[in-house]
């Protein structure tokens, strides 16, 4: 998943909008972008979206985003939409992986009770937006096998914080979020789930957003958060690889394939060893998944 658009769940307008985005991902919103007066609508709404369009032979994956587990509303979120077959749920404010792995067992008797498959919804948990999920992170490498991929979420983190601000005057995160970004990044490739980056506020400045973009798929993420419609071709595009790195990842994986039994090659005045093998089909990878 490239990208991830929030869409309000109570907002019938976007909703109907919202496949031909392009997003890769569709993140129903009951949490924040909803009314404590509108929850039970939003529900109703997401869940006769999503038991349409799932049956689309070319669409996004529909993810939920319900309220935190410590909110009188999550367990509601769940009766309301997981009858409609989501793909997945995106769980906010998780203090560590046990808070997954709630959320995980809670799955289990929600999807037999509404008859779909055990297992099939996964998880996409959105941490680091409390200070002490910043602190836990290793937790997740023992994380249920539903757990799809970490993203993180820097506005939620600086009002509990107190920030004043989330980016020096350059754009550059300060340190404190910087941290949490380079937390998100190591604990999901080390547990071998996806990392996402999290969401470009200033959804108007596009050029900003490709230059953040550019950053994140440079250091290792492999998809973006997204607020805005306008905002997923720039992060499909910088979230895809190029035809120049697809080049480059075939002569990779060609060259070891020829040569089983070398540990370091020579290609193009390079010397190539084995981690670029992993990086060059990783690449593929991607590009077989993106269509390209």
């Amino acid at each position: 998943m490239r990208s991830l658009l929030f869409i309000p769940a109570d907002s019938e307008k976007k909703i109907g909008k919202a496949l031909n985005f392009g997003a890769d991902c569709l993140l129903l919103d009951l949490e924040d972008s909803v009314a404590p007066s509108r929850k039970a609508e939003a529900r109703v709404l997401a869940a006769a979206f999503i038991a349409e369009a799932r049956h689309l032979d070319k669409r996004p994956r529909l993810f939920v985003r319900i309220n935190a587990l410590d909110s009188s509303e999550w367990e509601a979120d769940l009766q309301g939409v997981l009858p409609s077959g989501p793909d997945g749920i995106l769980l906010p404010k998780p203090r560590d992986a046990n808070d997954v792995e709630r959320l995980a067992i809670t799955l289990d008797h929600a999807e037999a009770k509404a008859g779909v498959p055990i297992g099939c919804t996964r998880i996409l948990a959105l941490s680091a937006e409390i200070p002490i999920a910043v602190l836990t992170f290793p937790t997740y490498f023992e994380a249920s096998s539903r757990l799809d991929g970490i993203t993180w979420g820097a506005e939620d983190l600086s009002a509990q914080m107190g920030s004043s601000a989330t980016r020096e005057p350059d754009g550059r995160w300060t340190s404190p979020y910087k941290l949490a970004r380079d937390m998100c990044l190591f604990t999901a490739v080390a547990a071998g789930r996806q990392p996402i980056d999290t969401v470009y506020v200033d959804f108007r400045n596009l050029a900003g957003l490709a230059e953040e973009c550019r950053i994140a798929a440079r250091d290792g993420f492999t998809g973006k958060l997204a607020i805005h419609p306008d905002q997923v071709s720039t992060i499909n595009a910088a979230f895809t690889p190029t035809a120049a790195e697809i080049a480059w990842a075939n002569d990779i994986v060609a060259l070891f394939r020829d040569n089983p039994n070398s540990g370091a090659l020579s290609l193009r005045g390079q010397m190539i060893d084995r981690p670029h093998a992993i990086r060059a089909e990783r690449i593929l990878a991607r590009a077989k998944l993106a269509g390209v």
